[in-house]
């Protein structure tokens, strides 16, 4: 059997200290498959972004082992997984998160640039092209709408060629239409370059796009069958 992309397991992370404390994920498990697209759903406060933030390699865990696209994350330093998620994770999150002063060139360039990448500038211009922004690339954010700001920022995801694509509520902030074109985008460009594409959302429409749901609650995940994750 493949070994899978995405193996977690039992998970468990404590948030605060003493009466304060949060137990925000409870002894989660979860594998996911090259090419597999996971819908995260659950009220709020269930664990979806945390969980996705744990994978994504920028939380780390009490208790539980973390292993993403054949490596161990647990006990490395924190430079060492900003390289790996560099080289195997793009992330999109609600807010954009582009950096204002700088155009949609240059915010899809700086995870190259990091990367060490010479022609990182080509590939954010092809990127952008991707995402039907060929006409936007000396844009600042501030001067987009919240739709192309979100293709910047999916673009400046896949830029880096990750194995992984996650994304937390990425049509949040955005109007249905708008929306329905970013989602038809994120599956569309993980489906064409043969990613993983893990999804928080509150929206059922989106989630019922992916190819499993798995539904979270009170920090674990719901054993409800037709939700049920992969068995370890």
């Amino acid at each position: 059997m493949t070994e899978p992309v995405i193996d977690l397991s039992d998970i468990s992370l404590t948030l605060g200290t003493g009466a304060s404390s949060v137990h925000v994920l409870n002894g989660v498990s979860l594998k996911v498959a090259t090419g597999e697209a996971i819908g995260i759903v659950g009220p709020s406060g269930s664990g979806k972004s945390t969980l996705l933030m744990v994978l994504a390699g920028l939380e780390g865990v009490d208790a539980g082992t973390v292993r993403i696209a054949g490596e161990v994350l647990n006990g490395k330093s924190e430079d060492r997984i900003a390289a790996f998620r560099g080289r195997n994770i793009g992330i999109v999150f609600q807010s954009f998160h582009l950096i204002p002063n700088m155009t949609a060139l240059e915010n899809v360039a700086v995870p190259l640039e990091l990367a060490g990448k010479r022609d990182a500038f080509e590939i954010a211009t092809r990127e952008l092209e991707a995402v039907g922004l060929a006409d936007r690339v000396t844009h600042y954010p501030g001067e987009l709408s919240g739709g192309e700001q979100q293709r910047v920022a999916i673009a400046r995801a896949l830029a880096p060629q990750p194995r992984i694509l996650v994304a937390d509520e990425p049509t949040g902030n955005l109007d249905q239409a708008t929306g329905r074109q970013i989602a038809d985008l994120l599956f569309a460009k993980a489906a064409e370059r043969g990613m993983t594409l893990v999804l928080v959302t509150h929206d059922p429409i989106l989630a019922a796009r992916c190819t499993r749901q798995v539904t979270m609650r009170s920090g674990r995940i719901d054993a409800t069958p037709s939700l049920s994750v992969a068995a370890s």
